[in-house]
């Protein structure tokens, strides 16, 4: 059966109810008897298959090329790194 919540519209009192889907909703807060409005939650979904794009979700398959990566020196500046110090001259004799 499935898990119903529930969120009270006077004292934000918030419940869940284990329901059918045939049974009535519930209406009034089990706290102070207003009005409750049902509680909807995020569902998760998972794009699988040869239909979807390289960058939608991807399975371990290597069969796909990576999508092209290109960036622009506009966008951000450039990060000041020092210069690399000169080789030591050799002193040793040949």
């Amino acid at each position: 059966m499935p898990i119903y919540g529930y969120r009270c519209t006077a004292c934000s009192h918030e419940f869940e109810r284990e329901q059918r889907i045939t049974e009535e909703p519930i209406k009034v807060c089990e706290r102070c008897d207003a009005p409750v409005k049902k509680i909807i939650y995020p569902v998760g979904i998972s794009f699988k298959g040869s239909g979807f794009y390289v960058n939608d979700y991807k399975g371990s398959s290597s069969t796909a090329a990576p999508a092209p990566v290109t960036t622009t020196t506009e966008s951000a500046p450039a990060a000041a790194t020092p210069a690399p110090a000169p080789a030591a001259p050799s002193t040793a004799k040949e």
